[in-house]
């Protein structure tokens, strides 16, 4: 009927556990390969394009070319020059300053930059939900309760290159509550839309685990609360799936002490689900395999809880987000 897919940030294979987490690893799990920017590390900006598209980042063409400085808009257009007159770290530094200083965003890619490039995605040819997903904007003008939240963190999270995991937070417990609220809204949206019952699918993004693990590689106990919190708000859209609803989690790279982890994740609640997926490039094929495999056609209206639906908004309203 419906097909859900969670994109969880930063979900590690290692650092889940079945007894203790049994909605991120569902009925079944395992890790995937996923793919190095030109840093040597995994990148968010590059890898949620790869996921929705089946592309490595060289074909779908969103790179981060110059390092992670470079993923601000500022300097976009102008890196290419830069690269020429700047040396890496001072590139870096002031690429930190922006991104510290200024409101702009480094995920923001329209959803119209794929049509222009010729660029096919999961979302083409079907009814479906997109909900904050990176580099896949389909309204530039609106943002949600997330976006607005990472937006505003200020020095609760700053980029600093001297720093273990590469960000301070100058208060990581509130910064640890910012970044639970904002992975509620992203599954408080999901929960939304499944009961809306208008798309085949569904497929909703949170950055709040990865966020918590940058900054808590000295408080690794925090880091694992994170993920025994958010087993629960996934254990809620895993409540309201119906008989013949499937949910897929994928995140797009681990996070361990800090740093990006060099290992992805899947989970499913059917092995069918998972068992194609090897690296974060099978991903569209799997989603693609299900949407054939099934009827995967939005719920009608009568088969709706109307409780169900009250409680999903009551929940939405009582935290400001609708």
């Amino acid at each position: 009927m419906v097909l859900v897919v969670l994109g969880i940030d930063a979900l590690d294979p290692e650092l889940v556990d079945p007894a203790n987490h049994p909605n991120l690893t569902l009925d079944t799990y395992q890790s995937i390969e996923t793919i190095n920017s030109v840093e040597g590390e995994p990148s968010t900006h590059e890898l949620w394009p790869t996921i929705i598209t089946g592309l490595a980042p060289k074909e779908h063409g969103l790179k981060l070319e110059d390092g992670v400085a470079w993923e601000n808009p500022l300097l976009r257009y102008g890196s290419a020059a830069a690269s020429y007159l700047l040396p890496d770290g001072i590139q870096t530094s002031i690429g930190a300053w922006l991104l510290n200083n200024t409101g702009e965003d480094a995920f923001r890619v329209p959803s119209t930059y794929y049509e222009k490039e010729g660029i096919s995605t999961v979302f083409d040819g079907r009814e479906a939900a997109t909900i904050g997903i990176p580099n896949y904007v389909v309204d530039p003008e609106n943002e949600d309760r997330e976006h607005s939240l990472r937006r505003s963190l200020g020095d609760l999270f700053e980029r600093d290159g001297s720093a273990q995991g590469g960000h301070t937070s100058s208060d990581p417990a509130a910064f640890y509550e910012q970044c639970l609220e904002m992975s509620m809204v992203r599954i408080a949206r999901a929960r939304r839309a499944l009961r809306g019952g208008r798309e085949s699918l569904i497929f909703a993004y949170t950055s709040g685990l990865d966020l918590i693990g940058h900054v808590t590689y000295d408080q690794p106990n925090l880091q694992m609360q994170a993920y025994s919190e958010l087993d629960d708000f996934v254990g809620e859209v895993a409540s309201d799936l119906r008989e013949d609803d499937e949910l897929l989690l994928v995140s797009d790279h681990g996070l361990q002490n800090g740093v990006h982890t060099h290992e992805a994740m899947v989970a499913g609640t059917s092995p069918r689900l998972v068992e194609g997926i090897d690296s974060v490039l099978d991903v569209r094929g799997a989603i693609e395999a299900e949407l054939r495999h099934r009827d995967h056609s939005g719920p009608s209206s009568d088969s709706l809880s109307i409780k169900g639906n009250d409680t999903v908004t009551s929940q939405l309203e009582d935290l400001g987000y609708m």
